[in-house]
C-alpha cells in the first residue's frame, strides 16, 4: 500500500467534505507516493510521547484525530514541541492524517458513538432512539449543480439528450445520460425574419413538444449549452438553467439531536456517559427538577458550546458535550436546558477502537490504538 491508498480509505470512511469549514483535515504531512511500510497508529492528540511510540513500532502513518497542524507554522525546527512533532515525523517518514470533524459528522462516527452510550443501547452500533444531525451537512454532487431545461419536438429529444450527455450533462452518481421528459404544448409567433422549423412566420403556432431536463456541473455548463444549441432543431431554442440548492442529509453533520426511546433523568444520563467514556467523574448542571425525565438530548463530542444554542432551538432538554465555557453553560441554563460535561477528549477517545476495527478491515497493514494517548488533565 501507498500513503495515497490510506488517504483514499480514510476518505471513504470519513469524507473530508463533511468536515467543518474552519477545520484542518486530511493528509497534513507526508508523501502520498511513499509506501505505507508499517503499522498505522491511532491517537486523539499527537504529542512527543505518542510520536516516540509510533517511531518505536516503525509506524508508517499516524491518524491523529485532532490536527497537529492547526494554526499556521512559520517554520519547522526543533525549537518547540509542536514543531518537533512534525519535524521528527517527517524525519522518520511517518505520514500524518487528521479526520477530526469529518469523523464526527458521519453516520456511525464519533457523535453517533456518544449517542449509542447515552441512549442506553445494549447492542453495539445501535442507538436506542431517533438520531439526527444538529447542523445538517448539505451539498451537491459536482455533476448536479445546475439543471438545464429545453423544449423541442419529441422526435428530436433522443438526439439532443445524447449530444448533451457527451458534454457531461446527465451524470447522477454512477449513472450517465440521465434525463426526464414530459409532453406539453408550446406556442410561438415569429416575425417575418424568422425561419421556424414548424409553421409559418407571422402566424401563432401551437406545437406538441417535449420538456427535456438534464443536470450538469457548472464547469460543463457552457459546453453543454453550446452542444444543445447545435443539435436543437429550432432556430431559437427556449433554454432555462436552474441553479440547484444543496441537499441536506438528515444523519450527516455536526452534533446530534437524540430522541430517547425511554425518558431518563439528567443524573441517569450523566451516569451513562460516565460509564461509556470510562471517566471517574462527569459534571452536570440542572436547569430544572433533577427528578424530571427528559426525552431530547443534544450531543456534541469535544468542545460543543458553539452548538448549544442550536440544540435548544431544536427542543433539546439537555446538552451533552466534553467542555463548555462557563458563560455558555449559564446561557444554556437560562434557556432552560441542562448541561452534562464529560471531558473534551474523553468524549472522543473511546471511538478509536471502533475506528481501528473499521480501518483494519480495509487495509493490509496492522492498525493500533496508541497506549500513550491520554487526557492531559488529572482529576483528584
Amino acid at each position: 500500500m501507498l500513503i495515497s491508498d490510506l488517504v483514499g480509505v480514510m476518505q471513504s470512511i470519513a469524507p473530508l467534505e463533511y468536515a467543518e469549514p474552519w477545520d484542518k483535515v486530511g493528509l497534513l504531512a507526508g508523501d502520498r507516493r511513499a509506501s505505507l511500510r508499517g503499522p498505522v497508529l491511532l491517537t486523539i492528540d499527537l504529542n512527543e510521547a505518542v510520536l516516540h511510540e509510533a517511531i518505536e513500532m516503525n509506524s508508517g502513518a499516524i491518524i491523529a484525530y485532532h490536527p497537529p497542524i492547526f494554526e499556521p507554522l512559520s517554520r519547522i525546527t526543533d525549537a518547540t514541541p509542536r514543531q518537533r512533532v512534525i519535524l521528527r515525523a517527517l524525519q522518520a517518514n511517518i505520514a500524518i492524517y487528521s479526520p477530526h470533524t469529518a469523523l464526527d459528522a458521519i453516520p456511525g462516527g464519533v457523535a453517533d458513538w456518544l449517542c449509542e452510550g447515552l441512549s442506553g443501547s445494549m447492542i453495539a452500533g445501535k442507538i436506542a432512539g431517533d438520531c439526527k444531525a444538529l447542523s445538517h451537512h448539505a451539498g451537491l454532487s459536482p455533476t448536479q449543480q445546475v439543471k438545464i431545461v429545453t423544449f423541442l419536438p419529441g422526435k428530436d429529444a433522443e438526439q439532443v439528450r445524447n449530444a448533451m450527455a457527451t458534454a457531461g450533462a446527465g451524470q447522477i452518481g454512477s449513472y450517465q445520460v440521465c434525463s426526464f421528459s414530459s409532453e406539453g404544448t408550446g406556442t410561438f409567433l415569429g416575425d417575418f425574419s424568422t425561419k421556424p422549423t414548424t409553421g409559418l412566420p407571422g402566424v401563432l403556432e401551437s406545437v406538441r413538444e417535449v420538456r427535456l431536463e438534464m443536470v450538469s456541473s457548472k464547469a460543463a455548463l457552457a459546453l453543454a449549452l453550446e452542444i444543445l444549441r447545435k443539435f436543437h432543431p429550432y432556430e431559437t431554442p427556449a433554454i432555462d438553467v436552474y441553479e440547484l440548492l444543496d441537499q441536506p442529509q438528515r444523519v450527516v453533520g455536526a452534533g446530534r439531536r437524540l430522541t430517547l426511546d425511554k425518558p431518563a433523568t439528567v443524573e441517569e444520563l450523566s451516569l451513562r456517559l460516565k460509564a461509556w467514556v470510562g471517566r471517574d467523574q462527569v459534571r452536570y448542571a440542572l436547569a430544572g427538577d433533577e427528578k424530571s425525565p427528559v426525552m431530547h438530548v443534544g450531543i456534541v463530542p469535544g468542545a460543543g458550546g458553539s452548538l448549544s444554542r442550536l440544540a435548544r432551538e431544536e427542543g433539546c432538554d439537555v446538552f451533552v458535550t466534553g467542555e463548555m465555557k462557563h458563560h455558555d453553560v449559564l446561557g444554556a441554563l437560562n434557556a432552560g436546558m441542562s448541561v452534562i460535561l464529560g471531558g473534551h477528549t474523553s468524549t472522543e477517545r473511546g471511538y478509536l477502537p471502533r475506528l481501528r476495527d473499521i480501518l483494519a478491515s480495509k487495509i493490509d497493514v496492522p492498525v493500533a490504538v496508541s497506549k500513550l494517548d491520554r487526557t492531559p488533565l488529572i482529576a483528584v
